[in-house]
């Protein structure tokens, strides 16, 4: 058996940031960086295109993660309480009004609604939170 020392400083790292943040990754380490809710399946093909449009922009900066909530029987509360719980980053919800003005509505994990962004804002959102280390 070969012993290697450099992958138990790898474990004994992770270990210490995820007793540090609590699961609460911050965004650019996150593997729950961001989710589209629709409200209704009618706002389905808005959300993926905002995901693929999202995606698309990450490739430039090495890549975002981006699911999409498919579920049809679930309530918004319900989906947006999923998603807190999974620590996504960002829950991006997409309604009729967003959906008709090609926007967002913005929410944090913590529950802090941020409003209805453009992608583009979206985007600056998402760069901030990466060169500021935080969310």
């Amino acid at each position: 058996m070969i012993h290697r020392a450099i992958l138990g400083s790898v474990e004994r790292m992770m270990g210490i940031l995820m007793e540090h943040t609590g699961g609460r990754w911050p965004f650019w380490l996150s593997p729950r960086q961001c989710i589209v809710i629709p409200v209704t399946e009618q706002q389905m093909d808005w959300a993926l295109v905002v995901q693929s449009q999202l995606l698309e922009a990450g490739k430039a900066c090495g890549g975002y993660y981006v699911d999409v909530d498919t579920k049809t029987k679930s309530t918004l509360a319900k989906k947006i309480k999923e998603a807190q719980d999974k620590q996504y980053n960002y829950i991006l919800v997409v309604g009729d009004a967003e959906k008709r003005d090609s926007r967002i509505n913005v929410r944090t994990r913590e529950g802090v609604i941020e409003g209805t962004k453009t992608i583009q804002q979206v985007l600056q959102i998402f760069q901030h939170a990466i060169t500021t280390f935080s969310h």
